[in-house]
């Protein structure tokens, strides 16, 4: 039993930095009302954990070589319980905007040093099973956190999906202070600062802009925040051509098979995930659900998802991967369509069977996402593509929320307008957004309050559908591009390819 013992180590904290990417989203309506956040504040509490998450990703493992990967990890698992407790105990949604990036620094320096740790703990057969295992944990993360996070916020407060994390936290550190051994994969590398703060400034500034536009609209700073993300953007290019040790060799690139797999893996989280947030406040502060039924709402795509992923590692492995990623975004595109139907008293049941096929093509498409990365590229850059394919699913699942944001926001003033025969002012918008039509409807004279309710559920039932149909053509767009550039080459082998 002590040989697995480094796997529960490990496997605890797999399941805790991935459970909060999901937790959080049946607990925003109850946030947003008891921190008053604005809708652009309900935007970056879901958003700063994976930006902060992706963008740190590849230097953090660098890092790791450098100083060992049992210090890394060690190091992120006390980060991430500090941080945990600094979101529960947050009285602003400012403070928990600020706990939730360290939060994410915390889980890259966990995210990072994982299959690494299981290499080094594991060998031959015992190998295998540890990363089934832990393929199973983090499928089993994604099942429950939805529904977790439902229980705990109706039983005790929003505050617990936070607080969970310490007698976690506590028992990983435990285990992994007596059982990991502490290795160094790359004394004589050096870290990619400089690719680290470009890429950093880049993703940041690009969901700044994005976030900024939706809540206010595009005025300067918006302009100016894209402005700096398109130049951080080629300094980041600049650097990493130059730079003898990059987080990310661009040569990398020019391989059709690989630019395919990365594109696919940023549009899979805008498909399958990007909607999800906006969907949470609908099924609450529009529809009345309670938590726990929020979350029930998401367990077709989170158990669906799981047992086919099981399913795909076990017969399917071998398969063309072109075809199991391209049909899995394909139906998370058709999903996510299936979705988008919703009027002004549509119940949760008209959800089901689009949550059904999108987590059918989840469950087809992420496992083989990394092995046809790695499959793309020479054995001397396994880890960079691993580590580049998981930054790009975290990276869009970040900027897809920023952007489907964008166009919530904009569907909801223009539907509201044209339902109520008037603008939608930011301070009534935000009310909307952030759960507190109650108290909106009680400041309305009674002769329009009923107008005004109607227009407020269907306008919001508007912009989520235009969410759910964005993410939609994202899930067949990158279904198309990961059809045609991971197509057999028909001429002489080409290795960029």
């Amino acid at each position: 039993m002590r040989k697995w013992l480094p796997l529960v180590a490990i496997g605890l904290g797999s399941f805790m930095l991935l459970i909060d990417i999901t937790i959080v989203n049946v607990a925003l309506p109850s946030m947003l009302r008891d921190l008053r956040a604005s809708f652009g504040q309900l935007q970056w509490v879901i958003d700063i954990y994976p930006l902060a998450l992706a963008t740190l990703l590849l230097g953090v493992g660098a890092t790791a070589d450098v100083l060992g990967l049992k210090r890394v990890y060690i190091a992120g698992l006390v980060l991430f319980a500090l941080s945990s407790l600094a979101a529960g105990v947050s009285a602003s949604a400012v403070q928990l905007i600020v706990a939730r990036a360290v939060q994410g620094v915390g889980a890259a320096a966990m995210f990072a040093t994982t299959i690494a740790l299981i290499n080094s703990s594991y060998a031959g057969r015992d190998r295998g099973v540890a990363f089934g295992v832990w393929g199973a944990i983090n499928g089993a993360a994604a099942a429950i956190g939805p529904v977790l996070g439902g229980v705990l916020t109706q039983a005790l407060s929003w505050r617990w999906v936070f607080f969970v994390n310490l007698p976690l936290s506590a028992l990983a550190v435990t285990i992994s202070l007596r059982v990991l051994a502490d290795e160094r994969l790359g004394r004589h590398a050096r870290i990619d600062a400089s690719g680290v703060a470009t890429f950093m400034l880049a993703a940041g500034a690009g969901t700044f802009a994005l976030t900024r536009a939706a809540e206010v609209g595009w005025e300067s700073v918006s302009w100016i925040s894209a402005g700096l993300a398109v130049v951080a953007t080629l300094a980041f290019m600049v650097v990493e051509h130059r730079q003898p040790w990059p987080i990310l060799d661009l040569t990398l690139l020019r391989r059709r098979s690989f630019s395919g797999v990365l594109a696919g893996a940023l549009l899979l989280s805008v498909s399958a995930f990007g909607y999800l947030a906006f969907l949470s406040v609908w099924l609450q502060s529009i529809r009345g659900l309670n938590p726990i039924t929020g979350g029930l709402v998401y367990l077709p795509l989170s158990v669906v998802s799981l047992l086919v992923s099981l399913l795909t590692g076990r017969f399917l492995a071998g398969r063309s991967a072109r075809a199991m990623i391209s049909v899995g975004l394909a139906l998370m595109g058709v999903g996510a369509l299936m979705q988008a139907h919703l009027h002004a008293d549509s119940s949760w049941l008209a959800l089901e069977p689009g949550q059904v096929v999108d987590g059918i093509g989840v469950g087809l498409a992420i496992p083989v996402l990394a092995s046809a990365a790695l499959a793309a590229v020479p054995p001397a850059r396994f880890g960079m593509a691993a580590g580049a394919v998981t930054t790009g699913r975290q990276l869009g699942y970040a900027v897809g929320i920023a952007a489907l944001g964008l166009l919530c926001e904009t569907r909801l003033s223009q539907e509201f307008a044209a339902r109520a025969g008037h603008p939608l002012s930011s301070r009534t918008a935000q009310a909307i957004t952030a759960g507190r039509v109650d108290v909106l409807l009680n400041a309305t004279g009674a002769a329009h309050r009923e107008t005004v309710e109607h227009a407020i559920r269907a306008s919001y039932a508007s912009a989520v559908n235009a969410t759910m149909i964005a993410a939609g053509v994202a899930g067949l767009v990158g279904a198309g591009i990961v059809a045609v550039a991971l197509r057999p080459s028909r001429g002489p082998l080409d290795p960029r390819r």
